[in-house]
């Protein structure tokens, strides 16, 4: 039998028709708006991919045992470290070859992914399928990024905890380039951008970044043994010209004004060496220069790629510019074969999906 409270409230919407519309369509297109308001605002970098392999992935089927590492081992000097600032934690396959190039080429390394979306202190790592292929490698360590005491004990603390910090237009851009001097400062190591692509063992490149172009110097690459005091100079200026308004001040003109005056230089920045910091040629790390990013998805023959990379460690993919455009997998675009011999596992799962 009906519950009379139920029929009591049929009575009372029957008999206030009107207000009964009224609320029904109210809830209704609160609903829509909210619905819709969501999708606008999220961030589609955030969403996880809708198709695909289980999260679970085989160690066995996509990473081959031994691993096979380009160059050959060679001895641990340092980590080196991503780092995610975001609160992202669905990794893309970018990100996923950027880690697992790094892994194969740096075999005796720890490869340290530092991801500020991952709760503190949890034993375990969200259910996303980069994540599973990546535990695959013994030597890849993903941990939360806990920045109040990574900046801890250096000039940056302040300017972190300043509390209108997250309000500038490129806080995030901000946050990466600080974290990428104090990471060298304290630690010492490789740092790579997440839209690398390794082709080398990258140890022998020691206090050393390189010229992406137009003389300008570009942090994301970065290696330094830790406390040395260029990169002392970096976190001094960051702090005393602090400029979080102006696209890159922080970073590719924070470091090139910092290398200026460690070589006493009024000329423009060119492949060269003082005071034990190297400014390595584009061809080392930024073979493909930001403004002609599009030829990563242009054809290339076998031999072109080798007459290309022949002194490159590292392709930076510059995946601000790059990160919309689609890629045929598999084809000989430069990137997927690129994607094929320097990260298969990754690959693989790219085929697949």
């Amino acid at each position: 039998r009906t519950p009379s409270c139920l029929l009591k409230l049929t009575r009372v919407v029957l008999s206030h028709k009107p207000w009964a519309l009224f609320l029904l369509i109210f809830v209704f297109v609160s609903f829509a708006y909210i619905k819709l308001h969501s999708g606008i605002w999220e961030d589609p970098k955030s969403r996880g991919p809708t198709y695909g392999l289980p999260a679970e992935i085989s160690c066995a089927h996509y990473v081959p045992s031994p691993l096979s590492t380009a160059g050959g081992p060679s001895p641990s000097t340092g980590n080196v470290f991503f780092v995610e600032t975001s609160e992202q934690t669905t990794p893309s396959y970018l990100f996923s070859c950027s880690v697992e190039s790094a892994a194969r080429t740096h075999p005796t390394s720890k490869v340290v992914v530092l991801m500020k979306g991952l709760a503190k202190g949890s034993a375990s790592l969200p259910k996303h399928w980069a994540f599973s292929l990546l535990k695959c490698f013994p030597n890849v360590e993903i941990r939360p990024l806990d920045l109040t005491e990574l900046f801890s004990g250096t000039p940056l603390r302040r300017w972190y905890l300043w509390p209108l910090r997250h309000w500038e237009p490129y806080f995030l851009p901000v946050l990466s380039d600080a974290c990428r001097i104090v990471l060298m400062w304290k630690f010492g190591g490789i740092y790579l951008d997440t839209d690398f692509i390794v082709l080398k063992n990258l140890q022998n490149l020691t206090n050393a970044l390189g010229i992406q172009g137009d003389q300008v110097l570009n942090g994301a690459f970065l290696s330094f043994k830790p406390k040395h005091k260029f990169m002392e100079l970096c976190m001094q200026d960051f702090v005393e010209d602090y400029n979080g308004w102006v696209w890159g001040h922080q970073g590719p003109e924070l470091l090139t004004r910092v290398f200026k005056k460690w070589c006493s230089l009024k000329t423009t920045i060119k492949n060269m060496s003082c005071k034990g910091v190297s400014a390595l040629a584009p061809e080392v790390v930024y073979p493909i220069p930001w403004q002609d990013w599009k030829k990563l998805f242009e054809a290339v023959s076998a031999l072109e790629l080798r007459k290309l990379l022949k002194n490159t460690y590292a392709v930076h993919v510059w995946n601000k510019l790059s990160h919309g455009t689609k890629l045929e997998i598999p084809s000989q675009a430069l990137l997927a074969q690129l994607y094929s011999q320097f990260c298969p596992a990754t690959y693989a799962k790219m085929k697949q999906d």
